[in-house]
């Protein structure tokens, strides 16, 4: 049976782009419909196609462009510019946002305070070899981080900052993984449309017996997967291991 043309084209452009530099712009509809002769319509769901499988994504009034190449992200406690830089590359942030705000009840539930209390709210971009990766809102106990906000968190490692100045040892962590809808704000942030599905890794972090950070991060989820090994319930060795990984 005859593959459908669009599916026929999908795969010569996979194959074009395979190899091709992140950030590389692809043709318009108008234009790959023009180029290879079928309608605007197939040449639409060619790049559907690519675009479901992470090969493309859609930057909202920019185009359409090769997406990053596959990368873990573990589900372990490390900081995202340790964790890239292990893996070969060059991680950087932009500082979207620090103030401090008022806990609402989720907030003040997460560190066991009151509502109303005052919470240093870090947002940041994180990037890898100047591609986003993900956005990474941070909340911190601003009575434990007194003058945090002296800080350049757009060059500065958040937890070599908690380690050296104030002397923050993190002894434990939970990780919660949830599927939800990219934020109106984020949309341009993340070069994806509008109701776009992201993953959110909720973060929990415990120093001295009490919660000090919680961070909450944002991943398009056309971008990433959620990919575990598991071992047989009787078998010895180490526990299952889980990873975030970009799609091809």
């Amino acid at each position: 049976m005859t593959a459908p043309k669009y599916r026929e084209l999908a795969e010569q452009l996979r194959e074009q782009y395979a190899q091709a530099p992140v950030g590389t712009p692809t043709p318009s509809e108008r234009q790959l419909a023009d180029d290879t002769g079928v309608s605007r319509m197939t040449a639409r769901r060619a790049i559907d196609e690519l675009v479901r499988s992470g090969l493309l994504t859609r930057a909202v009034g920019r185009g359409t462009f090769v997406t990053q190449p596959a990368m873990s992200v573990p589900l372990r406690l490390t900081s995202f510019t340790e964790d890239m830089r292990a893996r070969g590359h060059v991680p950087s942030s932009r500082v979207l946002g620090l103030e401090v705000v008022r806990a609402d009840e989720r907030v003040a539930g997460v560190f066991g305070t009151v509502v109303g209390a005052r919470v240093t709210l870090l947002s940041r971009l994180r990037l890898a070899d100047d591609v986003p990766m993900a956005i990474e809102r941070s909340h911190l106990r601003t009575d434990a981080f007194p003058g945090i906000e002296r800080h350049d968190f757009g060059v500065e490692s958040l937890y070599r900052v908690l380690a050296e100045e104030y002397g923050v040892r993190f002894e434990a962590g939970e990780q919660v993984i949830r599927a939800g809808l990219v934020r109106d704000e984020d949309t341009t942030t993340l070069a994806v449309a509008p109701g776009s599905p992201v993953l959110e890794l909720a973060r929990t972090t415990v120093a001295h017996g009490s919660v000090v950070e919680w961070t909450v991060s944002t991943y398009p989820a056309s971008r990433f997967e959620l990919s575990a090994q598991i071992a047989p319930l009787t078998a010895p060795g180490p526990a299952p291991r889980s990873a975030l990984r970009a799609r091809r």
